[in-house]
């Protein structure tokens, strides 16, 4: 099953904004650091304490998140909001992908990463999306 959620990303403080945000809306928060996930051995030493997945669920409400992880790119106002669709197989992502790539910039072309399928584009309004899927999904 696909889902869109909100996804924001922060310089570094991430994970005390996802706890303001608990406080906020109440629900599960959990969190995991670069240094506890697969990505560890793919980012330098400056970013293991930083937060490569957040998500705080309450009800109806879905917030992910995640620091800033990439060096070869400037965090501006702008492009730290984003609208994340997650889950699905290839197959309906790429559908959605090309479908939004129309006029679009492609940041990252849809492919098969370490941790799953990933892509992300902004589109012909500007508007920032990630796609994400599971291995094989």
């Amino acid at each position: 099953m696909m889902t869109l959620t909100l996804y924001l990303l922060f310089d570094g403080n991430c994970h005390q904004a996802m706890e303001f945000y608990k406080s906020c809306f109440g629900g599960e928060l959990t969190s995991t650091k670069v240094k506890d996930s697969p990505a560890k051995d793919y980012m330098p030493a400056v970013q293991q304490e930083k937060t490569v997945n957040a998500r705080l669920k309450s009800g109806n409400v879905e917030i992910s998140a995640s620091d800033w992880l990439r060096l070869d790119r400037t965090r501006i106002p702008g492009n730290t909001v984003c609208l994340y669709l997650s889950g699905g197989t290839f197959q309906e992502l790429k559908t959605l992908f090309d479908k939004l790539s129309e006029e679009a910039e492609v940041t990252d072309p849809l492919k098969e990463m370490f941790y799953g399928v990933y892509g992300a584009l902004n589109d012909k309004f500007g508007v920032r999306w990630m796609f994400q899927a599971a291995r094989n999904g």
